[in-house]
């Protein structure tokens, strides 16, 4: 059996921590008496939190100051490391372990590919770190998605070739990424929005294994 590298994204894919950023989002907005609705809070998916709340804070008609826009960013990360510290298995995506445990069992290279700054403390708390080889996350890399750093990286770190990973993501920007990085790219979420990927599943429950095996032998 040959051996492929799997990366995977984290927020979206493996855990759904896109909530916690809308509600410290929303709490600060609120704090400056306007409100943030979920149809903005989709515009800041793989936005940086420095571009982020430029946006909030043009969206709500507000200026600051220099020391108080880093106050701003401060609180808003204290309050969602607040909500990753009571995060827990229930939080894992459906299906997602049972992937990981056959790619292991495999003997598949396992990654993450992930802009997160928080990305170990996330896979800690869920019960998932152990499970991945290699962890690349917004600490190690100063590139943004669509740039395809963080997968480059990640396939280094496994020690296989680009064009024989695979990537799990669920943005735009990192189907991308996945594409430029000559990578096989598999969508999780609406087929409307990842058309670009080279497959598409609502989530992990539409994978089977004899798809992974299709892949691995591909």
């Amino acid at each position: 059996m040959k051996t492929k590298g799997f990366i995977f994204d984290l927020d979206g894919v493996i855990v759904d921590t896109a909530k916690y950023h809308f509600l410290a989002w929303k709490n600060l907005a609120n704090s400056l008496d306007f409100d943030f609705t979920e149809t903005q809070n989709e515009q800041l998916k793989g936005v940086s939190r420095v571009e982020s709340l430029k946006k909030i804070l043009a969206w709500g008609n507000k200026t600051v100051s220099d020391a108080k826009f880093q106050e701003l960013m401060t609180l808003k990360n204290t309050e969602y490391l607040e909500f990753i510290d009571n995060m827990d298995e229930s939080e894992i995506l459906p299906d997602v372990p049972k992937v990981l445990d056959y790619l292991i069992d495999e003997n598949q290279g396992i990654a993450l590919g992930s802009a997160s700054k928080n990305a170990r403390r996330i896979l800690e708390k869920v019960h998932l770190l152990p499970k991945f080889q290699s962890i690349v996350d917004g600490n190690d890399v100063s590139k943004a998605k669509p740039d395809p750093e963080v997968f480059l990286n990640a396939a280094t770190a496994l020690n296989i070739k680009p064009e024989d990973c695979v990537v799990f993501e669920d943005s735009v920007a990192g189907v991308q990424a996945a594409n430029t990085a000559n990578m096989i790219s598999i969508g999780i979420g609406s087929q409307d929005v990842l058309y670009e990927a080279d497959y598409v599943f609502k989530d992990f429950t539409e994978i089977s294994t004899e798809f992974l095996n299709k892949i691995i032998n591909n």
